[in-house]
């Protein structure tokens, strides 16, 4: 990478003088990211079995715990809701999984409030998977017939892929408090 752009890249985040982040993007960026990872089931990838994680689901819990007191614990019902509209699940399921893992969350939050990476990595996979045999029994209820071996290769791929969307929760993290706004 040329010298200029790589400086200029390395500057961008550093806090300036009489400068603040833009509080509708520090507000909007972590609905806005969610939002478009519950829009991955229209992304259109062919597969004879479930293989994409749920994405939506993923950067939510990434996001609750890099910064807990970021989203309000009602923020599953409009963020499940959405998710719903786009997943083909039966409407509902998603908002009860969403709000019980960000209730559930805060409870750990509260009583583990110092974590490292492995242990929020830890923390997110009984989570995960509890998402998806869930969402799966809940699909079942409503008219599906899916078995949970089939969910199999799914769940190790989304287990496998929430240090990417931790990853990439921390770049939208970095972005979203850019000091842009003068004082």
């Amino acid at each position: 990478m040329p010298a200029p752009l790589q400086s200029a890249l390395h500057e961008l985040g550093k806090p300036r003088i009489n400068r603040a982040p833009s509080p509708i993007l520090a507000v909007a960026t972590p609905w806005l990211l969610v939002m478009l990872g519950s829009l991955s089931p229209t992304w259109p990838i062919i597969s004879s079995a479930p293989v994409m994680p749920p994405l939506g689901f993923l950067l939510l819990v990434a996001w609750q715990q890099l910064r807990p007191g970021l989203f309000p614990v009602w923020a599953g019902l409009p963020l499940g809701l959405f998710d719903d509209l786009f997943s083909g699940q039966p409407l509902g399921s998603a908002v009860v999984l969403y709000s019980a893992a960000m209730l559930a969350l805060d409870l750990i939050e509260h009583r583990f409030p110092w974590r490292g990476f492995a242990l929020n990595w830890l923390v997110a996979c009984p989570f995960i998977t509890a998402y998806l045999v869930l969402a799966q029994q809940l699909a079942n209820l409503g008219g599906g017939a899916t078995e949970l071996a089939a969910m199999l290769p799914q769940l190790v791929l989304s287990l496998l892929a929430y240090p990417l969307a931790a990853s990439l929760v921390g770049l939208a993290d970095r972005f979203r408090l850019i000091p842009i706004r003068a004082l």
